[in-house]
């Protein structure tokens, strides 16, 4: 697949080591963005049309969670998956109810599980994409329609 086509995901984690093998597993298939920060995945948002954010939890300047809601105002778009190599609970739920997350995922992460899971997230990305081009084209018809009805009126 060309990489203009293929899927383009940013993976945030502090650890360095995971965003290498990330990038070296997964290469392949998408066109992969790292980032060992916040700071550094925002940047990337700014510069990439971004269909998949997988983030780390823990990371010592903002949470996985208070990235992935920061960025929703402004980056609404992509889809969400939240990673972690701990079981907290009120971490899932502050993933779910502020970051919008699609998935949550444990490290170490299965390959197989996350080309998976990230093949369903790009759906959801697409099919919400298409959504909003609809809204957006019956706006548009919406409005040439008031403009021809309010013209035939004056008539």
């Amino acid at each position: 697949m060309e990489s203009q086509n293929r899927i383009n995901v940013l993976y945030v984690d502090d650890e360095l080591h995971n965003l290498y093998v990330f990038k070296a597993n997964f290469r392949l298939d998408y066109n992969v963005f790292v980032a060992s920060s916040a700071n550094e995945g925002l940047k990337i948002l700014h510069e990439q049309e971004i269909h998949v954010i997988i983030t780390d939890q823990r990371m010592p300047e903002t949470t996985g969670v208070e990235f992935l809601s920061s960025i929703i105002p402004l980056f609404p778009d992509p889809t969400r998956i939240l990673l972690t190599g701990y079981s907290d609970i009120g971490a899932v739920i502050d993933a779910v109810n502020k970051g919008q997350i699609f998935q949550y995922l444990s490290k170490p992460w299965d390959d197989a599980n996350m080309r998976e899971v990230i093949g369903k997230a790009y759906e959801l990305y697409s099919t919400r994409r298409e959504e909003k081009n609809k809204v957006q084209s019956l706006e548009k018809t919406n409005r040439q329609l008031e403009f021809h009805l309010r013209q035939s009126l004056l008539s």
